[in-house]
């Protein structure tokens, strides 16, 4: 019976060593992969890249506008 049952996902290569993913690990193969990608992403190896604080640049041209006005 068990062999009808079909998985939740498939599996899918680790993206740490590309092994076969498992399902309690999933997308990893194992417990060891999945901390080695967490610890990367504490340690700051791995950075979502981000534009300039909106805030700041809504100032600078703000500024740059009342320049243009003053001349």
């Amino acid at each position: 019976m068990a062999s009808n049952v079909e998985p939740l996902r498939k599996t899918r290569p680790c993206p740490e060593c590309n092994r076969p993913s498992t399902r309690e690990s999933y997308p990893f193969c194992s417990e060891r992969c999945r901390n080695l990608d967490l610890s990367r992403w504490l340690t700051g190896a791995y950075a979502i890249p981000v534009a300039d604080d909106e805030s700041k640049a809504d100032e600078e041209e703000q500024a740059v506008r009342r320049e243009q006005r003053d001349d």
